[in-house]
């Protein structure tokens, strides 16, 4: 198998609570993910958004924060939406 490479992320991630008990149908969810304790979010592709992903609550939780809809990434530094270009 190929050794992994370090990637930063570029853009900005769509996701949204999960509730327990939902139909999860159409959402990947890893074999690992434990749904019924963990309460993690719901990812979705931004430019598809029936793609849509589990995403583990400790793993959110040590690499996103929540973004104002005022705020926009550019060049990986958050600036307000009136300085973009």
């Amino acid at each position: 198998m190929d050794k992994f490479k370090k990637y930063r992320r570029t853009n900005i991630a769509e996701m949204r609570p999960y509730i327990r008990g939902e139909d999860l149908t159409g959402i990947s969810i890893s074999n690992v993910d434990k749904l019924e304790n963990d309460l993690g979010m719901i990812a979705r592709n931004p430019k598809n958004h029936k793609d849509q992903w589990y995403v583990a609550r400790k793993y959110f939780e040590e690499n996103f924060e929540e973004i104002e809809e005022s705020e926009e990434y550019k060049g990986g530094s958050r600036l307000p939406v009136e300085h973009l270009g």
